[in-house]
């Protein structure tokens, strides 16, 4: 049963070729947005990519067996014209979405109140590649109890502040009427993507308030833009996330669990960037409908967040980390391996937590955007920095040849030894070395320029004592 929900949950998603084919017929040519700075057009904009592929609004209807079911009530846009093989792909992308945009089953009643909440999950394609569903849910605008609905963006872009703002835009939208969201996302759509650090700015017309113009930032740093590092830190203390990014850099079988869906999601992107730069190679899933809630079972490592309403079905799992996230909560760790707080090196398992005790308690988005990712990643350069070293070429443009054993044995301290003897066997660190034997020894890499900021700017505080 296990492997069946996997194999057909995998089966939704459409092979990246298959995607890049159908695009040519999803996405007209991109009309210019209005002009944000005199930078040239190929710096201010992603080259090759959009918003978004497709918006769906996500309902529950009442079923013959008077069970409320979530199906797709507006799409856009309407794809014409497909042939078989596309129709079948798309459905199952479609039955995905329904199932994550109201992962908790058909538990639903009629409503009077009900708090709004975004959240996102990871669509993973069969050949490992991932696109992103941004989903508000909400109660419809009306009259008496109804239920809610979701709205729901399918894209590439791993974006969750700019997907948020996007979201206020269709709310608001959609007070006034469905029809008024067409012309929004068809603006959206003819607008090419912002490079890092640019604006777009979208042309769109309400009634009764005229023309609107909203501007779309992206951050700076991309690899941050898609975290919000608040949620991880409200829910968990300082020595908490040292367990688990022990647990996770250890590619281990981690359960997140919450009733809040925006904080199962939130939190698990936080906790998989952590990593930077090295990526998370294996199951995430944010969100766990109840139809997959056997997915716990695998062996495989994994990063879940699961409903609290299904812990007791997830937390009888031996050898994986169970992380409640709810409030009032009577202990943290449901299930743990033992060995968590062991994992890292003692030495700089304190360094990252002075680092994180820098930031205020009232730390906006961007402030901890920059004070985290200062805290962990010198943790990787201390570690692991070194591999540079170890890498025999034959000549400048050959490829290089990982030497792990003297890379292993190169620090002094037995701590760091020991850690460094695992985390080269998990996948993420295999993946990252193999990329790095297959570029020129000329090509730096983003961790290659961290890795040299770092050893500056420890040369200059030793020049200055």
């Amino acid at each position: 049963r296990l492997f069946s929900l996997l194999r057909s949950g995998r089966r939704f998603l459409s092979p990246k070729t298959k995607t890049e084919r159908l695009k040519r017929s999803f996405f007209p040519q991109a009309i210019r947005p209005l002009p944000t700075e005199d930078a040239p057009k190929d710096q201010r904009y992603a080259s090759g990519q959009f918003f978004f592929e497709y918006l769906v609004v996500v309902s529950l209807k009442k079923s013959k067996s008077d069970v409320y079911e979530p199906l797709i009530s507006y799409q856009f846009p309407k794809r014409d014209g497909m042939v078989r093989f596309q129709k079948e792909e798309e459905e199952k992308t479609l039955k995905a979405i329904t199932l994550f945009c109201f992962p908790e089953g058909i538990n639903w009643a009629p409503l009077t109140e009900y708090r709004s909440e975004t959240f996102s999950f990871v669509l993973t394609e069969v050949d490992g590649s991932r696109r992103n569903g941004y989903c508000r849910r909400l109660l419809p605008h009306g009259k008496g109890a109804r239920p809610p609905e979701a709205y729901c963006i399918i894209s590439k872009v791993a974006c969750f502040g700019l997907f948020s703002k996007i979201f206020d835009e269709v709310e608001k939208r959609r007070q006034i009427s469905m029809a008024m969201i067409y012309p929004f996302m068809q603006s959206l759509r003819e607008a090419p993507f912002p490079a890092p650090g640019n604006t777009v700015k979208i042309k769109s017309f309400i009634p009764d308030s005229g023309t609107e113009i909203i501007s779309l930032t992206r951050p700076t740093d991309s690899w941050l833009e898609h975290v919000d590092f608040r949620t991880l830190f409200r829910c968990l203390s300082d020595e908490e996330v040292l367990q688990v990014f022990a647990a996770t850099v250890l590619e281990r079988r981690i359960i997140f669990i919450a009733e809040e869906l925006g904080t199962l999601s939130q939190v698990i992107h936080a906790v998989s960037v952590l990593l930077h730069p090295f990526i998370w190679q294996h199951t995430l899933i944010s969100i766990v409908p109840e139809i997959l809630i056997d997915v716990v079972m695998a062996p495989t490592p994994y990063l879940l967040g699961v409903q609290k309403r299904f812990a007791d079905q997830v937390t009888d799992q031996g050898d994986l980390l169970a992380v409640d996230l709810s409030e009032g909560r009577t202990q943290t760790f449901i299930r743990q391996v033992g060995d968590e707080n062991s994992i890292l090196p003692h030495k700089l398992k304190e360094e990252i937590l002075q680092a994180l005790k820098m930031r205020n308690e009232t730390a906006t988005l961007d402030e901890l955007n920059q004070v985290v990712p200062e805290a962990f990643l010198p943790f990787f350069v201390k570690t692991v920095g070194h591999f540079a070293k170890h890498i025999t070429r034959t000549g400048q443009n050959q490829e290089g040849h990982f030497q792990k054993r003297t890379f292993c044995k190169a620090h002094e301290s037995k701590s760091t030894r020991r850690f460094v003897k695992k985390f080269v066997e998990t996948q993420m660190f295999d993946l990252f070395i193999q990329e790095v034997e297959q570029r020129s020894a000329s090509q730096e890499g983003f961790f290659e320029q961290k890795i040299a900021e770092y050893h500056k700017k420890m040369k200059e505080k030793m020049m200055k004592q």
